[in-house]
């Protein structure tokens, strides 16, 4: 099922996911450093959100903090995670153990990393299954798993075999099948193809897609190919710092992006149809553990006035579900300034 934003009504999908005001501070002997930094966003039933943004600005801790799987000397400082009403912030462990795998699933980045080396596949499926669900008849969980294999494009003599056995695109598609053994209703896929050549990464997310089409699951994406991402996804947040700059439908955020931050990610991608010199974006990142006052992009936007240095731009929806934090626009996504829309022609 894939939420077609630009039919759809105007009432909202069913929410199965609601981050309010998520904090993630890690602390260092010179003060915190501010990971992600208050954000709030949400997942509808059916849905597949991306998370997009340079290296360091907060990803991966953004879904870390989701799982509640943040390690020291991380911490999540403030916010909610309610994940079909529940507080995952809240639980104590052994709610948050049942919750994992069965309501809300991980897909990590480096799969050769993730499988134990010294477990066959079967084991790893099964143990998953029989973790949560109790023992298993021998037949039937055998079964069980090769349906599981089956349905993210392997064969069923991956049973059993070792991870050094397997291929990298064959690893990560047995993490799939570990993602979703117990039909969670939200998966997280954390940068899933970044280690694969770009004809396994096809063939992987293929296999993803097909996968949320049978299973009608919920997805966070989080990754940097924005190519990938534009083909994938309904909705975008785009992250900066720690901070969300823009989240808006696919087709918005590639169409029509407002936030010179997007902006600037859509021009750096590489054409096939055109030869142009890439646009690469000037400056520094300000130092996360003390971010200025103002807008938090202020050392790198082309387009910096007084109001930035000065006072926090809002996340406001300017547009039916499109939210921006930006000064440069009013409260219909109207550009305030005439000079900005002469330089950005």
């Amino acid at each position: 099922m894939t939420l077609d934003w630009t039919t759809a009504d105007t009432s909202s999908p069913n929410v199965i996911l609601d981050v309010k005001n998520l904090r993630v501070h890690y602390a260092t002997p010179t003060g915190d450093v501010i990971a992600v930094n208050g954000i709030t966003f949400n997942i509808y039933e059916g849905e597949t959100l991306a998370l997009v943004g340079e290296s360091g600005c907060g990803k991966t801790t953004t879904a870390m903090g989701v799982l509640r799987l943040v390690q020291p000397p991380g911490r999540i400082v403030e916010g909610e995670v309610l994940l079909k009403g529940t507080d995952v912030v809240t639980l104590d462990e052994e709610n948050l153990r049942e919750m994992r795998w069965q309501q809300i699933s991980l897909i990590p980045q480096g799969a050769m990393n993730s499988l134990n080396p010294i477990m066959r596949v079967k084991d790893q499926l099964g143990d998953v299954i029989v973790t949560h669900e109790g023992r298993q008849n021998k037949n039937s969980l055998k079964e069980r798993i090769l349906d599981l294999l089956n349905m993210v494009g392997l064969p069923g003599r991956v049973y059993s075999m070792y991870p050094h056995e397997l291929s990298g695109g064959m690893k990560q598609r047995v993490c799939i099948a570990m993602a979703i053994a117990l039909h969670p209703t939200l998966v997280i896929a954390d940068e899933f193809t970044s280690a694969l050549d770009v004809v396994v990464q096809r063939v992987v997310a293929q296999t993803m897609m097909e996968v949320k089409e049978q299973m009608g699951v919920s997805m966070i994406l989080i990754g940097h190919d924005m190519g990938l991402v534009a083909q994938m996804v309904d909705r975008v947040a785009v992250m900066y710092a720690g901070n969300i700059m823009e989240i808006a439908p696919c087709y918005a955020i590639f169409g029509d992006p407002l936030h010179p931050y997007t902006q600037l990610l859509i021009e750096s991608i590489p054409s096939i149809k055109e030869r142009k010199p890439l646009k690469v974006t000037e400056g520094l990142t300000h130092d996360l553990r003390t971010p200025p006052p103002g807008c938090i992009f202020q050392f790198r936007c082309p387009y910096v006035m007084d109001v930035c240095l000065e006072e926090l731009p809002p996340q406001r929806e300017v547009k039916p579900r499109h939210e921006i934090a930006c000064h440069l626009y009013d409260d219909h996504g109207n550009l305030m300034f005439d000079i900005v829309k002469q330089d950005s022609t």
